[in-house]
């Protein structure tokens, strides 16, 4: 089945730049939505990606996710991206929600109520990242908050880890 899977997304993944390809994250979504799928388009991870902390003194960065949820699908489109307000450490990203917060309810209102906040992101100085207890604990409480799947992404140095969340459940989606 997974090889299938995987067949199937480098399949769909024909029409993307050879570059991009190897960013783009299409992952089936767990919690028994038969065929739902998580995207995550090629140009906003190539964005995250140059956030990513190369060098020891790099800080950690982070935002919110935005997108769309259409049927079982969520697509994630948008982000924000760290400011003066928000505290950056070198293994600590603590967001300021009012600037978050306002950048989402904007493009919410500007897209006709359609893009929504489905996530959250942030990054790690590790190559193979991993959630911490805080990480698990803070995204437990926003999906067990939500009745729609929640992505959670952590950029390291080398590779990825996506997990998705609602209700009581999280599940890693790709350790990329």
């Amino acid at each position: 089945m997974r090889t299938s899977t995987a067949s199937k997304i480098r399949t769909s993944l024909d029409w993307l730049p050879a570059p991009l390809a190897g960013l783009v994250m299409l992952k089936p979504l767990p919690f028994g939505r038969n065929g739902a799928m998580l995207l995550i388009e090629p140009q906003l991870l190539e964005r995250l990606l140059g956030l990513r902390q190369l060098t020891a003194s790099a800080p950690e960065a982070g935002g919110i996710l935005m997108g769309y949820r259409r049927g079982p699908h969520t697509h994630v489109t948008e982000a924000t991206f760290p400011t003066a307000a928000d505290v950056q450490r070198r293994f600590g990203f603590f967001r300021h929600a009012t600037h978050h917060q306002r950048v989402s309810r904007r493009r919410w209102k500007e897209s006709g109520e359609t893009i929504d906040y489905v996530g959250e992101w942030h990054t790690h100085p590790e190559d193979a990242p991993l959630p911490s207890g805080v990480d698990l604990k803070h995204w437990q409480d926003i999906a067990q908050g939500v009745s729609k799947p929640m992505v959670f992404l952590i950029v390291g140095r080398v590779s990825n880890w996506c997990g998705v969340g609602m209700g009581a459940e999280l599940t890693c989606v790709s350790d990329m």
